[in-house]
Parts: C-alpha cells; structure tokens; sequence
C-alpha cells in the first residue's frame, strides 16, 4: 500500500507539467489553424471574384460542375482538417490522462477501505469488552466501593489509532461494527474510546463514553452518572 501511494504521488505530481505541454502545443496549433483557415478565406473569396469576372467577360464557362477552387485553396483546407484533427487528439489524450489518475486514486480508496475494515474487524475481535462478573461488585470494586477511586479504560484506543494513521483527512468511513458486541453509556453505543464506570453499584448502564457526560479528563475521587447523581439529590432532599 505504501508503494502504491509513493507511485501515485510522484505520478501526480508530474501531471500538471504534462498536462501544460500539451495545452500550450493545442494553443500553438489553434493559432496556425486560425491563420491558415484566414489565409484559405482570402484565396478562395478571390477565387470566387476571378471567376466571376471571367464568367461576366465571356472566358469561362457558367456550369458551376466545371468550376472548382486552386490545388492551393484545397491544399490549405486539408491542412486545416489535420491540424484540427491533432488538436482534437491532444485533448483526447489530456483527458484519458487525468482518467486514468482518477481511476488509480479510485482504486487506492477502495484499497484503503477494506485495509481499515480488516484492521477493525482485527481489533474489535482482539479488544474485550468490559467485563461486569455477576454479583454486586463491578471489576474489582467492593460493593460499598468505599476507597476505590473512579476508573477509566481506554477500549478501542489501538483501532483508533489505526484509523487516524489510514485516514488522515478526516473522511467518514464505513467501518463495520459487530451486531453482537455489548453497548453502553447514554448514547447507547459500542465502547471506544476513554470510559468511566458509575461508583452507584446499581447504576443500570455502568459504563459511559467521556464526551457523552461532559468528561475531558479523569474524575478525582468518586463519580456518579447524571441518572445516578439526580438520584442521589432526590434522596438527600428528602
């Protein structure tokens, strides 16, 4: 994949310089057809002059099948006719180029999207899901949970990391998710990211994504969810 990007690139970057030369050779050919279609009007409008002074001076015949312009005035249309052909070749050939780089950009997408979707299928299969044992604690917390400080887990972080280093623009990209893999917190999604579990030992989602709960950073000593904590209000307001 890395090769194929480095052949691109280095052929991408040489297409604009191709692409000018042959623009200017069509400008320099538009400029001597214009010049020769110019020249070819004056000859056979003077043509047509002659041989209608001759025809009015009685030395030329009038049946029009017999009348014909110069090998001259014809010559310079057959050239016109090849120049424009030339012209018409450049412009086929500009076109087929920037296609084909089209296609190969094409193709190293496609490329691209299924290495992504390898690489999460690979990590979403490697990467476990919070483990919740049955019971009343939760992954080694006691069910007071008195003395434990809240705890973050960071569950995708190797498939993220994947994905920024594939796609450094940003795109969106259609990753497939397991239907079977377990999903948690408010928004009820799949775990990525950073998480942090609820200190309520009944709290019914347990696990929350950092931006769906406003977190930016780690919370120091014990942390309810916002269910949880309005819970906790009502209780103490009682």
């Amino acid at each position: 994949m890395s090769f194929f990007i480095d052949e691109f690139q280095a052929d991408l970057e040489a297409l604009p310089n191709i692409l000018q030369k042959k623009y200017a050779l069509m400008r320099d050919l538009d400029k001597s057809l214009q010049e020769i279609v110019r020249q070819n009007e004056q000859r056979c409008e003077q043509e047509i002059e002659d041989i209608k002074r001759g025809v009015r001076a009685g030395n030329s015949t009038p049946d029009t099948s017999l009348i014909r312009f110069s090998d001259e005035a014809l010559d310079e249309q057959k050239h016109s006719i090849r120049i424009a052909d030339e012209k018409v070749a450049l412009a086929i050939q500009a076109y087929d180029l920037v296609d084909s780089h089209i296609q190969q950009l094409d193709q190293y997408l496609k490329k691209s999207g299924e290495e992504l979707r390898r690489v999460e299928r690979e990590n979403t299969a490697a990467t476990a899901p919070p483990q919740i044992p049955d019971g009343t604690t939760k992954s080694g917390r006691s069910e007071s949970g008195r003395g434990r400080k809240n705890r973050t887990r960071l569950a995708t972080a190797a498939a993220s990391s994947a994905a920024t280093a594939a796609n450094p623009t940003g795109m969106e990209l259609d990753l497939p998710v397991d239907p079977n893999e377990p999903t948690y917190c408010l928004c009820n999604q799949v775990s990525y990211g950073e998480m942090v579990a609820c200190d309520n030992p009944d709290c019914k989602i347990e696990w929350f994504h950092f931006g769906c709960v406003g977190l930016k950073e780690r919370p120091k000593g014990k942390w309810y969810c916002p269910d949880c904590a309005a819970l906790r209000n009502r209780r103490k307001g009682r």
